[in-house]
């Protein structure tokens, strides 16, 4: 007989990610933010520049849209997950 843990029944649901919140991949500082609110972008477009393990790294649109927000200004530091900006 299989027990399940208690870490199994707290675990929390997956859910997609959505392309219109973008976040952090790994925790830095904010060097550089290229785009401002209600500015229109293209995939691929750079959004804004992340400086962590001392490399830059540009966070780039995954889709075409219009910027609602933006989180972070430069000089933040942020830390993994963190919201960065969100588009329309």
């Amino acid at each position: 007989m299989t027990l399940l843990t208690r870490k199994f029944h707290e675990r929390k649901p997956y859910s997609p990610p959505n392309p219109k919140l973008i976040h952090a991949f790994i925790p830095g500082t904010i060097v550089k933010v290229n785009v401002k609110e209600k500015a229109k972008i293209k995939k691929g477009e750079p959004l804004l520049s992340l400086k962590a393990m001392k490399m830059n790294n540009d966070i780039l649109s995954s889709i075409d849209g219009t910027i609602k927000k933006v989180h972070v200004k430069k000089g933040d530091i942020v830390v993994k997950n963190q919201l960065l900006v969100e588009l329309k």
